[in-house]
């Protein structure tokens, strides 16, 4: 990764090696903003939710925020009210170090639920951490939160507004446990633009709806799944106007999409990425439930992992997907291949073609249901082994 891509004018990042990960390694990630900073949260809707979830709702509610600490190899999810004080601790802790307010600090963890988090371990690193604070230590920090990642998820964009160019980086992890609805997830984004609080969290919302909440691996919706972004504005360009906001809109759609795409590819032990595309739905929740029944289905994504284009798997998820469908008017594509004609498999010749894509790392299943004008799409990946064999290990 080339990384002046993703220097951010006025943040400084780094990561250290605390000791919160079993396995060792880097396991503190630290992202600080050298100005005042806009901030905007979206959270995972889980009703079981990690301390530090609830804390940095509450810190975000003031529109206002200038670092964020996450911790890897612990969740501090389930914790009760001991981990909630773990949490407040360490944006106390982060709080001196930076000389900052505690609530001008946000906190995000990943890692294995129900573990108590050491406050002491974020402690004892954190002057080490303040010290290597450096503009080229995002690529760093994403490592630090890393669990079963298997390579770090960075994305930017370089735009213009009030005639200045600013830029978008973001960094993400996750692999698995992955079904955001706002996995474990975790998303943390910086820009020198200037956008109003109210503004960014319009943004992110709207940018998070066409991302991370249109994708899925195993269908989890994880305690921890947080989604951060900071705007310090040192790019110099001046409150937004309309034309300058749907850039800016642009670019972040840009980088989280990216950012959810590299999720999915790194869905754990997958080897395909899959584009579910719903056409012809009666209703927008139509649209929704029937491209997530498909893409969640575990015969399904075998089927995909064994490159099979057993399109009766497609049809019997959307059967009992809840959604206004008719057998005989349903119609299959993988890619362009044309494999179920109105309810009817188009032969033997067709699903040899269709196979033949489903051999390719990345392919789309579009379905036309001919029951209205809806459409959605969600992106997700192939089922194997290697998925059972990393989550029955996960805590061994």
């Amino acid at each position: 990764m080339n990384d002046e891509k993703y220097i951010v004018k006025g943040f400084k990042a780094a990561a250290a090696a605390a000791g919160i990960k079993k396995a060792g390694g880097l396991d503190l990630a630290l992202i600080f903003s050298e100005r005042e900073a806009s901030a905007a949260g979206v959270f995972t809707t889980n009703k079981v939710k990690a301390a530090p979830v609830i804390l940095s709702q509450e810190h975000v509610r003031s529109g206002r925020a200038r670092a964020i600490i996450a911790n890897g190899g612990n969740a501090n999810a389930c914790t009760g009210a001991s981990g909630l004080s773990a949490a407040r601790q360490t944006a106390e802790i982060t709080a001196r170090a930076l000389k900052l307010e505690p609530e001008e600090v946000l906190v995000a963890s990943t890692g294995v639920i129900g573990a108590p988090l050491k406050v002491d371990l974020v402690s004892n690193a954190m002057p080490c951490l303040v010290q290597d604070l450096a503009e080229d230590g995002l690529l760093s920090a994403v490592q630090a939160v890393m669990t079963t990642d298997s390579f770090p998820k960075a994305a930017g964009f370089k735009g213009a507004a009030g005639g200045k160019p600013f830029t978008i980086a973001g960094i993400a992890k996750g692999a698995g446990m992955i079904m955001p609805d706002m996995a474990t997830m975790l998303c943390f984004v910086l820009t020198d633009a200037a956008v109003e609080a109210g503004h960014l969290k319009k943004a992110l919302i709207s940018a998070v709806d066409r991302t991370f909440n249109r994708i899925t691996v195993d269908g989890d919706t994880s305690t921890n799944d947080t989604v951060l972004i900071l705007a310090n504005g040192a790019a110099g360009n001046g409150p937004m106007e309309s034309a300058d906001l749907e850039e800016f809109e642009r670019g972040l759609v840009q980088v989280l999409g990216g950012l959810s795409t590299m999720v999915v590819k790194d869905g754990e032990g997958a080897t395909k990425v899959i584009h579910i595309e719903i056409k012809g739905a009666a209703s927008a929740r139509d649209a929704d439930k029937a491209a997530r029944t498909v893409a969640n289905s575990t015969l399904v994504k075998t089927a995909f992992y064994g490159q099979d284009p057993n399109w009766g798997r497609i049809m019997a998820a959307l059967g009992r997907a809840g959604i206004d469908m008719i057998e005989e008017e349903t119609s299959i594509w993988v890619d362009r291949v044309n494999i179920v004609d109105r309810g009817v498999g188009a032969g033997a010749e067709r699903e040899r073609e269709a196979g033949e894509r489903m051999k390719n790392p990345e392919f789309s299943v579009t379905i036309d249901l001919r029951r209205g004008k809806y459409e959605d799409r969600i992106v997700t990946c192939d089922l194997t082994q290697e998925y059972v064999k990393i989550n029955a290990n996960y805590r061994t």
